[in-house]
C-alpha cells in the first residue's frame, strides 16, 4: 500500500459504521453507556442562564437522552433530527406509538422537517463517530438560532486505551478509532462558527467480571470502524486468544476494567458578523440579525 494511502489511527471507515448503525438499528433499546452520559451531561444544563423555547436532538435513535431533556426542559417543544435512515424509521415509529406519548409530560417531540432554528442543539454521543467531523459542526451551527446554544458529548482519546494498548502488543491493527481531543474539538467549533467554546472531561472505570461478558457490552456499543484495523476476518482461535488476553487486565480487586474519557462541550451561536474588505457587501436579513436580537422585534 502507498504510505499516502495508509490508513490513519483517527480515520473512520464510513461504510463500516453504516453497517455498525444498521445493527445498532435492529436492536430494541439504545446502547446502555448513552442514557447515563445523557443524564452527566444534563446536569451541565444548570451553568447555562438561557432556557430555551424550542430544542433539537440530534440523534435520538442512539443518544437515548429523551428523560434527561424532559427533565431539564418540560415546557419547551423538541425535535428530533436522526440522519440514519434506519434509525430514523424506528423513530417515526415509536413517536406514533399511543401509550409512550401518556409517559411525556408535554406533547412530545416531533420529527423535524426544517423550519425555524432552535434554541438549543444537544447531540449525545453522536460527533466522535462522525466521519467528517468539521461538516457536521457546521450543520449543527446552521440549525441553531444566533444566541442559541450547542450541548454534546462524545468519547475522547484515552477511551479503552488499555484495549488499545493490548492489541498493539499483540500486533492485531486498531480495536477503535483514535478519537479527537477536546482541544482540537474546541478548535473545530470556533472554525464552524461556534464562539466562547468550554469543554470538559470525565473518566469512567468499567468493571467486568468475564471477557466474555466485556466483549458482548462492547458489542452493544457499536463495533469498530477504525479505518486502521485488521483487514482480515478474525477467526475463533483469535477470539481465543483475546479472551485470554483480557484476562491480563484483571486489577488486585479480581475484575477486569476498562476506562473510558468522556468529552463534553457547549458554545454558543454569535451574531453574525460581515467580514471587512474594501467593499462590503451584508444581506438585509444579516443587517437586521446584527443590530437586533430575536424576540425584540
Amino acid at each position: 500500500m502507498n504510505e499516502s494511502a495508509r490508513p490513519v489511527p483517527h480515520q473512520i471507515d464510513a461504510q463500516a459504521l453504516q453497517q455498525q448503525l444498521r445493527r445498532l438499528a435492529r436492536r430494541e433499546e439504545a446502547p446502555w453507556l448513552h442514557a447515563e452520559v445523557a443524564r452527566r451531561m444534563a446536569e451541565r444544563l444548570d451553568f447555562i442562564k438561557l432556557k430555551p423555547a424550542d430544542y433539537l436532538e440530534w440523534g435520538p435513535g442512539l443518544g437515548d437522552s429523551l428523560a434527561a431533556l424532559q427533565a431539564a426542559y418540560p415546557n419547551a417543544r423538541a425535535w428530533w433530527v436522526e440522519p440514519t435512515p434506519t434509525l430514523r424509521q424506528r423513530a417515526e415509529q415509536r413517536l406514533q406509538k399511543p401509550w409512550w406519548r401518556k409517559l411525556l409530560a408535554s406533547a412530545g417531540p416531533q420529527l423535524a422537517q426544517g423550519g425555524e432554528p432552535v434554541q438549543m442543539l444537544w447531540a449525545n454521543m453522536a460527533l466522535h463517530a462522525a466521519p467528517d467531523k468539521p461538516a457536521l459542526l457546521k450543520t449543527w451551527h446552521q440549525l441553531l438560532a444566533v444566541d442559541g446554544f450547542l450541548m454534546f458529548s462524545c468519547l475522547g482519546p484515552d477511551s479503552l486505551v488499555e484495549l488499545v494498548r493490548l492489541y498493539e502488543s499483540m500486533g492485531w491493527g486498531r480495536p477503535l478509532p483514535a478519537w479527537v481531543d477536546m482541544h482540537d474539538l474546541g478548535d473545530m467549533m470556533v472554525e464552524a462558527g461556534f464562539a466562547d467554546p468550554v469543554m470538559d472531561q470525565e473518566r469512567l472505570r468499567l468493571t467486568w467480571s468475564e471477557p466474555e461478558k466485556l466483549l458482548a457490552d462492547l458489542r452493544s456499543l457499536g463495533g469498530n470502524v477504525a479505518a486502521a484495523r485488521f483487514a482480515g476476518l478474525r477467526t475463533p482461535r483469535w477470539r481465543r486468544k483475546l479472551l485470554q488476553a483480557l484476562e491480563g487486565l484483571r486489577g488486585p480487586d479480581g475484575l477486569i476494567a476498562l476506562s473510558l474519557e468522556l468529552v463534553y462541550g457547549h458554545a454558543f451561536k454569535p451574531v453574525p458578523r460581515p467580514r471587512m474588505s474594501g467593499e462590503t457587501h451584508v444581506s438585509l436579513d444579516d443587517m437586521r440579525s446584527m443590530v437586533r436580537r430575536p424576540g425584540k422585534d
